[in-house]
């Protein structure tokens, strides 16, 4: 594909590129690179499907024929299957109140700059619709009943399921359909950006510009106004989400004269909505594909969401399912720098559990070489947690040998890790099935870890969907 992206560029500027640069990409399948040479520096999009790329390159002449600052598209391959687009640099609205967000104070010029932001959306929604045709939209042109139950379903697939709470779907569903026909009372038919936020706002020169709007459509105004002043990982303060809401107002008003209290009820349901959503996808993006920046969001969402659900009234089973969840030992936030062990037992079938940490440190032990309980039919269906095959392990293996040499490794990594201030060590084992040899083994390093040196140690076991904490005695 950087042969065709090198082409594009040749015909658009004459020359080829000096630089091809691949840029880390945020969840989404569509790759970009940076193209840069004499001529000028641009950015290829590759996307996985054509539709997709032509709803986006619709968008942005529209965007620009309505005066909203966006990416301008400047060349596209025959098979639309890749474009060029203006380069607005690298400083994301996310990257530039980093400090804020850390430091949680919103100075003035921070708030000015997002109310800035939230005073282009009645822009977007009411404008672009004059110059885009919504039958281009990807994957479905507008807002509506199917679409609000997928992502009420990816929430209950993706992550409730993910974290392994028991639940009464029927229960649930009647709450969906509730929320659903709250969501679709009203619609102006303008534009609904979807992905509004701040990792799709960049600055340049002190202007913001909107990108990644490609899975736009019709629908009602209060979603994207929901998905900017909600980002839970944003992080804003209720006084700047407050002077947000006020900005999108006082721009709304020259389109559409609202009443501020029924606004804020519908912006209520629609927080709840997307935080709903969101928490599929860190739960899709976290708890299956373990990228940790998505395990870190899931705290700060349900915190969000117990708030907004209880201020929302009307849909106790959904709270009381966020209660018990936030109540998990894996989502109780610690502001404790010291260090966490994270035990695993796995199967080689599905693969080397991924480090979510992001250091790539720690032990992987290979179980397959003791004697397998697997093989004999009693033992099948019972796990390494089990008495049966705990008492087969201990007298018919290897496995007190083995542990004693993974001990030994594991105890020097820890105390050198606790010395240095270090934070996390993962230690995984892993056996053929995931149910005998690396459940035992991971259980033994792990109480093992947590009696030795008193630190905190997350157990999982993979294949059993069995997550707990054994807590630091500091």
């Amino acid at each position: 594909m950087t042969g065709e992206i090198n082409e594009l560029y040749k015909e658009y500027f004459g020359c080829s590129p000096a630089a091809v640069v691949k840029l880390t990409g945020d969840g989404s399948n569509r790759a970009y690179y940076r193209l840069s040479g004499d001529e000028g520096t641009v950015i290829a999009a590759v996307g996985t499907s054509v539709e997709e790329n032509l709803a986006f390159i619709a968008l942005a002449d529209a965007f620009e024929k309505s005066g909203v600052p966006a990416p301008r598209v400047l060349a596209v391959s025959a098979d639309n299957m890749c474009y060029l687009q203006e380069d607005l640099g690298d400083t994301s609205l996310f990257m530039a109140m980093k400090e804020a967000r850390e430091n949680d104070c919103f100075g003035g010029e921070d708030t000015e700059l997002l109310c800035k932001v939230m005073s282009w959306l009645p822009h977007i929604q009411f404008g672009v619709p004059q110059y885009f045709d919504f039958s281009l939209c990807y994957p479905v042109s507008e807002f509506n009943e199917r679409t609000v139950m997928w992502d009420l379903n990816y929430f209950k697939y993706c992550f409730l399921k993910g974290v392994g709470v028991e639940f009464n779907e029927s229960r649930l569903e009647d709450e969906f359909v509730k929320l659903s026909a709250l969501l679709l009372r009203e619609n102006d038919n303008t534009f609904l950006y979807r992905d509004f936020q701040s990792r799709n706002v960049m600055l340049k020169d002190g202007i913001p510009y909107f990108i990644d709007f490609q899975g736009g459509r019709k629908g009602p105004i209060y979603y994207d106004v929901a998905s900017f002043v909600g980002q839970s990982r944003a992080k804003y303060t209720p006084e700047v989400v407050e002077r947000m809401v006020d900005a999108y107002l006082r721009s709304l008003s020259q389109y559409k004269c609202v009443d501020r209290g029924h606004f804020m009820q519908m912006l209520s349901l629609f927080r709840v909505f997307r935080l709903l959503q969101n928490l599929g996808t860190y739960g899709f993006r976290g708890l299956f594909e373990r990228k940790k920046a998505f395990v870190e969001s899931i705290p700060a969402a349900l915190e969000l969401l117990r708030q907004l659900l209880a201020e929302a009234g009307g849909f106790e089973y959904i709270s009381s399912l966020v209660e018990e969840i936030a109540a998990l030992p894996m989502f109780v936030r610690s502001e404790s720098k010291e260090l966490t062990v994270d035990v695993m037992s796995f199967s080689y079938k599905r693969g080397i559990p991924d480090d979510i940490s992001g250091n790539g440190g720690g032990f992987v032990f290979d179980c397959r070489a003791i004697h397998n309980p697997g093989r004999y039919e009693p033992y099948k269906k019972l796990t390494g947690m089990d008495e049966p095959v705990i008492r087969f392990l201990e007298s018919e293996s290897n496995i007190a040998e083995f542990l004693e040499h993974a001990y030994a490794m594991v105890d020097n990594m820890v105390d050198t890790y606790m010395k240095r201030g270090f934070t996390h060590i993962q230690v995984c084992c892993g056996c053929t099935g995931g149910r005998h040899r690396s459940v035992y083994s991971a259980e033994h390093i792990a109480h093992h870890v947590a009696k030795k040196f008193g630190v905190r140690v997350v157990v999982e076991h993979r294949m059993q969907n069995v997550r707990y904490v054994i807590e630091s005695r500091t």
